[in-house]
């Protein structure tokens, strides 16, 4: 039995096989050829493929977004049709008699180091462009595709992270829980874990690189893996992959082949759990209410259409988050308007008269999709995200509001805006309301007149003009995560700096106050969809200061439930 440690998302306990993911850059193998004319073919056919799909992208772009993003892609088709760039691939092949993977893949380190290099920060960021390219024409030459995971039963996922289109590709219904050797405890794969109320560790101490000699780079003629300095890892991935495993939320542990006592006590602990449940199963129905009368509205957050079903199992109040991001991170090509409004009617139609607040798509820093041809940026948390991208982008945004707005007749439909830090983004959004309510009125398409508009408070900006920005909306919805990175100057993904994120800093507590007290001076709502509202022992701080509604996992809704109405 191996024992290994990490941080601990979730109190809950999985026990079944471990599947190890490795989301490595591809792997590629140097090997002799003899036709290097066939190589060279094989290479240029492999370039006109990824040619082709980047003019498809740039076309889809342009009708759909601004040229400013599709030019991204036209500026990715002029590196590959260079004749510099696919040349020096072409001679590696023909001088070394190498095959083309190889060679391209050279080409790929040849260039971005010499763009890294460069002084200037254009240049410098070219290097990442480079590195599209080239993968897009190795994608081609190997007919594999990153960032898809397939899993044939429910697993324990045993990962070094996971991007957010990996955790959204996931099957749920697969997923028993997370181990991941990094990530932080605001990362999507945790947020997920949390709404599944699964089990999940990050930053566990294993290490899942292999031992095999091909597999440590630029390593030549080592006859024993112990001459390698430093390296201690698991002798091969295969050792793991494929056995039992137990993952216990309550200590941070993850037991590999667990012996007979280790797995009695889990399984009891288990059984344990889910008689807690069965009984906070009763508080279904029954008010968020305390012992002295004080009532806090508990909604549910949700990235897709299961999180609703959850959120309705658990008897949601309504849906103070839809992540409504994720319905573009899980499309390979912009959602249309059709697309969107189907998904928005099912959710409205799902919750019945129960308010459903849906936030408009908050893409960029670590949410990114290709086909939004977004740039590489330096700072992406600070750079072109959220509301950012939408006002960038008007056709865009459009089509999500005609597809919400057509779809609020069948339910009891909110919109939120992200990364608010204006009285005039505000005022601009309220004109592109306006515009498309005039086409949808010229040609005869109902919506409701009844829809609330309100704000994400995340950035200290919008703290400090929270009093006039409560005059132009309908309410407030604190994302207390991302208030916590701006606030506190610090990466909320950077496991490095976990040891000094801190929520509950007293600077958070007075702006979360200040945004609470504005909103009731103007009398509108106030509520948190960070995961400071899921916190049970911050609870009383926020009835305390003052907070109308907390929204959080669908999972940890009765558990919140049963504390509220314990609180004097």
């Amino acid at each position: 039995m191996n024992i290994y440690t990490g941080t601990s998302i979730n109190n809950e306990i999985a026990i079944g096989k471990i599947f190890v993911y490795i989301n490595d850059d591809f792997k590629i193998e140097k090997r002799h050829v003899k036709d290097t004319d066939g190589e060279i073919k094989r290479l240029k056919d492999a370039i006109n493929k990824a040619i082709s799909e980047l003019e498809s992208l740039y076309e889809r772009a342009s009708d759909k977004t601004s040229l400013d993003n599709a030019d991204i892609f036209n500026a990715h088709i002029m590196i590959l049709k260079d004749d510099s760039f696919a040349g020096f691939a072409m001679n590696i092949i023909s001088s070394e008699n190498v095959n083309a993977e190889y060679a391209i893949n050279n080409t790929k380190i040849h260039f971005m180091e010499m763009f890294t290099n460069m002084e200037d920060e254009y240049f410098k960021n070219r290097a990442f462009d480079i590195k599209d390219v080239t993968d897009r024409v190795l994608s081609a030459l190997t007919g594999k595709k990153k960032n898809k995971i397939e899993l044939d039963e429910p697993v324990i996922l045993v990962a070094e992270n996971l991007t957010p289109s990996e955790t959204l590709l996931l099957d749920k219904n697969k997923i028993l829980a997370f181990v991941l050797t990094n990530g932080s405890i605001n990362s999507h794969s945790s947020i997920l874990a949390k709404s599944m109320n699964i089990p999940a560790l990050i930053g566990t101490d294993i290490n899942l690189k292999s031992n095999t000699i091909n597999d440590i780079n630029g390593i030549n003629d080592v006859n024993d893996v112990n001459d390698v300095n430093g390296i201690k890892c698991i002798n091969d991935i295969n050792d793991i992959n494929g056995k039992i495993a137990v993952v216990d939320g309550f200590e941070g542990k993850l037991y590999i082949e667990p012996d007979e006592i280790i797995l009695k006590e889990k399984n009891r602990r288990i059984e344990e759990n889910k008689k807690e449940m069965e009984r906070l199963l009763n508080l279904k129905g029954k008010g968020n209410i305390t012992k002295s009368g004080r009532k806090i509205d508990v909604y549910a957050n949700a990235m897709n259409l299961s999180d609703i079903d959850l959120a309705l199992f658990n008897d949601a109040g309504g849906i103070g988050l839809f992540r409504s991001e994720f319905i573009f991170l899980e499309s390979n090509d912009y959602p249309t308007e059709d697309e969107q409004f189907l998904i928005y009617k099912d959710i409205l139609e799902k919750m019945g008269e129960k308010e459903v607040i849906i936030r408009t798509l908050d893409l960029g820093a670590d949410k990114q999709t290709d086909y939004l041809g977004l740039d590489e940026e330096e700072n992406p948390a600070l750079g072109l995200r959220g509301i950012r991208i939408c006002l960038k982008n008007k056709k865009l945004f459009k089509t999500q509001l005609r597809a919400l707005l057509r779809a609020s007749v069948f339910g009891n439909l909110s919109i939120m805006y992200p990364m608010i830090i204006s009285i005039e983004e505000v005022k601009e959004i309220k004109e592109v309301v306006n515009e498309v309510k005039s086409e949808l009125d010229k040609e005869n398409i109902k919506y409701s007149e009844n829809i609330k508009h309100g704000i994400m408070v995340e950035t200290p900006a919008a703290v400090m003009i929270s009093d006039e920005l409560a005059k132009e909306v309908d309410f407030f919805s604190v994302g207390t995560n991302d208030l916590t990175q701006y606030t506190l100057a610090i990466d909320r993904g950077n496991t490095k700096l976990d040891k000094f994120y801190n929520p509950y800093h007293e600077a958070i507590l007075r702006m979360l106050k200040i945004v609470a007290d504005n909103a009731h001076k103007n009398n509108i709502r106030a509520a948190i969809c960070g995961e400071l509202g899921s916190d049970i022992d911050f609870l009383d701080k926020i009835l305390e200061i003052g907070y109308d509604e907390i929204s959080i996992a669908p999972g940890k809704i009765l558990k919140i439930r049963e504390k509220i109405r314990s609180m004097k």
